[in-house]
């Protein structure tokens, strides 16, 4: 998984923020904040294309110190991830603005897969589902949206730069309040089917942990 594509994810929150940082096309692994961007606090009631969150909103505040074991272990090895997660703190920078996350990489295939936290997009009052839908619309780096399965009873939606999930990489945002988005990443992965099944299943297991299940 490079860092030029980690750092396009990341800018997706960025830009749509109104805070945009260039990105080099260094490589080696980076952890990726959460694209969950947007200018407008209270878009998701006055839209009524963004899903709401009818399931009870979920409190990610004991894993924003440590995303890495928002997902159980067992998850991470039936997908083969064995390798501790790299662990990146919300900050200031590009990288960081939107929220903590955690990468985990299959050493020397190229696969690997992050999780996200957009509480530092909510603290700024550009959380949630809203986010990305007005990032979509700028159509400036997110070019892709799609509704997605919910997942354990929350909206989802897939989006990218691209759609690039043919190709084995798939982005889904989860909203489990209406100010806050989870975002999965999967890349490196044989096709749609094997890359987005991936993204889900550490979906579904992040709301599980975070319904304490």
């Amino acid at each position: 998984m490079s860092r030029s594509k980690l750092c396009l994810i990341a800018v997706l929150i960025v830009v749509s923020a109104g805070a945009a940082t260039a990105c080099t096309t260094t490589t080696g692994g980076t952890a990726s904040p959460s694209p969950t961007g947007s200018a407008v606090t209270g878009t998701t009631s006055a839209d009524p294309e963004v899903p709401k969150v009818d399931a009870a909103p979920l409190d990610v505040s004991k894993y924003v110190g440590d995303t890495c074991a928002i997902v159980p272990k067992d998850v991470l090895s039936s997908l083969r991830y064995t390798d501790a997660g790299e662990f990146k703190a919300q900050g200031d920078t590009v990288f960081t603005q939107a929220g903590p996350s955690c990468l985990w990489k299959l050493r020397g295939e190229g696969i690997g897969l992050s999780v996200a936290l957009g509480t530092g997009s909510r603290d700024k009052g550009a959380g949630g589902l809203a986010g990305i839908y007005a990032g979509y619309r700028q159509k400036k780096f997110i070019r892709f949206l799609e509704p997605a399965p919910e997942v354990e009873g929350y909206p989802a939606v897939y989006f990218d730069a691209q759609d690039e999930r043919s190709m084995g990489s798939c982005g889904l945002g989860v909203g489990i309040a209406d100010d806050l988005t989870f975002d999965v990443y999967a890349q490196g992965y044989q096709g749609q089917d094997d890359s987005c099944a991936a993204a889900t299943q550490v979906a579904s297991s992040v709301i599980k942990t975070l319904k304490g299940a």
